[in-house]
């Protein structure tokens, strides 16, 4: 692939004006500008750990992933895989992923421009409860289902309002609230089969407030029973 393709930002004819969006292209940005810059350094080195100590066995070095609301793109930017997109809304994405990544700046619940059984994972982290609502949040999973592969993978993790009662809605763009267990039936009802489904995985606000020392971000991913007592997100896994 070509310097100049690798760069490439696909952005299809139609898909400016966002149907499905609660937010303009440009409140993203300003969103995640006053949430995200001030500890970018920190996140992407969370995400390097969170990489090496669990994600990494689960992506193969052949594959091709899609990183579904990739943000600032620190887990596709530092995944190891053969073919990396990402997908958002937000304009500044395409100068936050590294240069071989290609990026779709799309709303999600819209067609995908990607042909059908092209990719080996869809990973998605802290976003479907940013979508506007759960007619959006179907179309993507339908999305998602048509473009992996026979045997591919979605990897979702997210806020679980079960044990955040009023601290979810702390963001000013959340919309979907989502437990594993509704989480795991839409995939279900949708065709995938869910092999992973963990009410308690990440603590909330992860990288957001105090800054945990990374090697206690690596042993806490190593030990499931602290997951019991800090988890707060889900982690649920579904292939088609």
């Amino acid at each position: 692939m070509s310097l100049r393709l690798a760069r490439e930002v696909f952005q299809p004819r139609g898909l400016q004006k966002t149907v499905m969006s609660t937010h303009s292209p440009e409140d993203l940005h300003r969103i995640y500008q006053t949430r995200f810059s001030k500890n970018a350094g920190y996140r992407q080195a969370v995400w390097r750990v969170l990489i090496e100590s669990y994600f990494q066995p689960f992506v193969k070095s052949g594959d091709t992933v899609l990183d579904l609301g990739c943000g600032y793109g620190e887990f596709i930017n530092q995944i190891t895989c053969k073919t990396k997109l990402a997908m958002d809304l937000n304009p500044e994405a395409p100068r936050r992923v590294t240069p071989e990544v290609r990026c779709l700046l799309q709303d999600c619940s819209e067609p995908w421009q990607l042909p059908n059984n092209t990719l080996d994972i869809v990973f998605t982290s802290n976003f479907f409860e940013h979508l506007p609502d759960k007619v959006a949040l179907g179309r993507t999973l339908d999305e998602a289902y048509r473009c992996l592969k026979p045997a591919g993978r979605l990897i979702a993790l997210g806020p679980n309002v079960r044990y955040l009662s009023g601290a979810y809605w702390d963001f000013w763009d959340h919309y979907v609230p989502l437990t594993e267990r509704s989480l795991k039936e839409a995939l279900e009802t949708r065709r995938f089969n869910v092999d992973k489904c963990l009410a308690r995985f990440l603590p909330y606000k992860m990288a957001k407030t105090f800054r945990y020392p990374l090697l206690f971000v690596r042993l806490y991913v190593k030990v499931p029973l602290a997951w019991r007592i800090f988890g707060k997100q889900f982690l649920v896994m579904a292939t088609k």
